[in-house]
Parts: structure tokens; sequence; C-alpha cells
């Protein structure tokens, strides 16, 4: 059974969501199921269907997210320390083509979210940068080509 690295905040998210999920989407679907077979035939009846398919990806997430958490290695960030990048590090970054300066927390798959700065620890980019120090260049293999990019900080956060 291989653990799931996650940080505390991420393990909290997933908790809430399963919680979520199972104490009111399931009982709303419920619902909804009843009420489309109180409409009668079952077999012409697009409500049901759809109602019972949400009940499938409901209860698929829920036996998911169960599995993450019971999996879950939280890794408290806030006793990391050092220059050396790895799991919960916050780094900054400067494309040496553009100059353009972007800054990724390294996180687990579950809590990765690139629109909040967060990367997964099995992305490309993390694999590169994991071990690597400040003031180090690292060459990215991209969709859009390969990518240098220079370590400017290293951040417990």
């Amino acid at each position: 059974m291989e653990k799931v690295p996650m940080t505390q905040a991420g393990f909290v998210a997933l908790g809430e969501e399963l919680k979520k999920r199972q104490s009111e989407d399931r009982p709303r679907i419920i619902e909804h199921i009843a009420e489309a077979r109180s409409h009668g035939d079952l077999s012409e009846n697009a409500e049901y269907h759809a109602a019972k398919e949400e009940q499938s990806h409901n209860e698929g997430r829920i036996a998911e997210l169960e599995d993450k958490l019971a999996r879950a290695d939280i890794i408290d960030i806030s006793k990391l320390s050092g220059d050396t990048i790895k799991f919960g590090a916050t780094v900054t970054l400067v494309d040496e083509d553009t100059e353009k300066k972007t800054v990724w927390q390294i996180v687990g798959e579950v809590e990765a979210d690139a629109k909040k700065g967060r990367i997964s620890i099995t992305s490309p980019l993390a694999r590169a940068l994991i071990g690597k120090k400040k003031g180090s260049t690292v060459e990215v293999n991209a969709p859009g080509g390969a990518k240098a990019y220079e370590i400017t900080k290293v951040e417990w956060r």
C-alpha cells in the first residue's frame, strides 16, 4: 500500500470534500432518484438515469477520497528547513529566456493546483527541482520545448 504524500492543508481539504459528499451530496442525489422514480417508467426516464449516473460518480469519488485519506502521509512543512528543494518547498524561479518570475510550492498530487501556485511532486518541473539549491539552473522538457530556469529563492511556508 503506497503512501500518498500531502500537506496538512491538503489532508483537511480532502476530509472536507469527503464530508460534504457524504452528508450533503449523497442525500440530495438519493432524493433526486426517489423523485425521478415516482415519475413512472424507468426505462425511458432520463431524469432517473441522470440521477443514477450522478450517484455513481459521487460514490466513486467518495471511495477515492477514503482511499487517499487512509494512505495519507502528512508532511508538516513547518518542521522543514534548509536550502535544498524537497517536498513542501516554495521555490521562486526566473525563466532564463523571458526573465519572467514564477513561484511554485511542491505538494502532493491530490492537492496540486497550478492556478494557486502548487505543483505536484510528480510533475516534470518538480522532479527537476528536487535536490537542487538556490542559484542552480534547471532545464525542464515542457510541452512547448525545453525551458531553463534559475532558482532564486527556496522557502518553507
